[in-house]
């Protein structure tokens, strides 16, 4: 939560204490979904052991008033229901089956609509019931160290009395602060519409906190495209994997968030109006732009690897070309010193090897051994041969690479 919430406020914001994101989580490869065992009955929750205790925070709000007070029991809430206000109860935390099982049945929640909260991860998804709506949604948040992204559900259950209740697996990681800030100064219009607007404005920062996690891997996939071309190593192809796996991630998080959301526009009018569903068709907008990035960066990353294995494959067509000189260069020499050294003694005939009596003879070979050098690396290098090697200097005044 911002920090300027932690601030001195008026007396019924008192006790507000911002929300932090020091740690980051466990890295996953792959976002998987919760399954049933096979044979659990309908309905039944498991709650993760590791899961933080439940946090319980009302906010009611009218055109004229905001109130936030933290509760102990979800009963606490129970007077808010049929105000005229709307009422925000934030539940933050999944590890106290006692205080679920209570909130179901506060807010009357089927028991699928439970299970769903509960047992996370869920697909983003959204069920209609006779009272109240479920959406289910993924939040996601850049890690404020390295690359990556934290992930969590929240679940949204929209009353037709006029309530909203959000369940978060904690509060670590939350891009509600924006929300609550304006409910609390009144900015915006967010005071005058229900209940439906503030589903709206939650849903649109959780689409919108994909941007600022795809625009860090938008500037690590400019790295990777210098580092590839310049000097590739292992590291940058196991890079180009792990980000690979992470945009299918992102993809599988809001490619299905896309689909509910279009579900709110078209078969939710009973919960709702005509206005916000205007508005849903923004944040709609906003998914589709996710995705075309999505799909691009993914695009680019596999193009990252095939210029990966084409670099690979040509620095070692390189170095092979410059083993294959070398070699050339010194086949003659070698066969000029395996011809004077064999072991043919002068004296037996005037044709076994004269010049070894030669004054000059050593010389002469060294000579003839120069010569021949010096005459081939002329002749690769007027063929070309000593251009091609890739070997790229680095510019030290600007830092551009030059081949």
């Amino acid at each position: 939560m911002s920090s300027h919430l932690s601030q001195t406020h008026p007396s019924q914001w008192q006790g507000y204490t911002p929300l932090t994101t020091d740690a980051a989580w466990e890295d996953e490869s792959y976002v998987d979904y919760y399954y049933d065992d096979p044979g659990d009955m309908p309905g039944t929750l498991t709650i993760d052991p590791e899961a933080p205790p439940p946090e319980l925070v009302l906010i009611d709000y009218g055109s004229h008033h905001a109130t936030r007070q933290p509760l102990t029991r979800p009963q606490e809430c129970i007077p808010y229901m049929d105000s005229q206000s709307v009422s925000w109860l934030d539940v933050q935390g999944l590890g106290s089956e006692d205080i679920l099982q209570e909130l179901g049945q506060v807010f009357r929640l089927h028991p699928l609509t439970l299970e769903d909260i509960v047992n996370v991860p869920q697909r983003p998804k959204v069920e209609q019931y006779p009272d109240h709506i479920l959406l289910i949604a993924r939040m996601v948040t850049p890690r404020e160290v390295g690359y990556g992204f934290d992930t969590e559900q929240v679940s949204f259950i929209l009353g037709s009395s006029g309530y909203l209740l959000t369940v978060q697996e904690e509060g670590e990681h939350d891009t509600f602060a924006s929300v609550r800030e304006r409910i609390r100064v009144g900015k915006g219009m967010i005071r005058n519409y229900g209940a439906d607007y503030l589903t709206y404005a939650l849903l649109d920062t959780i689409v919108d906190g994909f941007f600022p996690v795809l625009e860090l891997y938008g500037e690590r996939l400019e790295e990777l495209e210098d580092e590839v071309v310049i000097n590739p190593t292992r590291t940058t192809l196991a890079e180009i994997h792990q980000l690979k796996r992470d945009l299918l991630s992102l993809r599988r998080l809001i490619w299905p968030l896309r689909d509910a959301v279009n579900v709110l526009i078209r078969d939710a009018g009973d919960f709702f109006g005509a206005e916000v569903r205007v508005y849903l068709r923004d944040c709609y907008d906003h998914t589709v732009q996710v995705m075309d990035i999505v799909e691009t960066y993914r695009e680019v990353a596999s193009s990252l690897m095939d210029v990966y294995l084409s670099a690979i494959g040509n620095k070692m067509n390189e170095i092979m070309k410059f083993l294959t000189v070398i070699s050339t260069i010194f086949i003659p020499l070698t066969f000029i010193a395996g011809v004077y050294g064999m072991n043919f003694a002068p004296d037996k005939s005037p044709w076994n090897m004269p010049e070894l009596d030669w004054y000059w003879g050593y010389p002469f070979a060294l000579g003839l051994m120069a010569v021949i050098a010096v005459a081939l690396i002329i002749f690769f290098k007027r063929r070309g041969w000593f251009d091609n090697f890739s070997l790229v200097i680095t510019d030290r005044v600007d830092g551009n690479p030059r081949l």
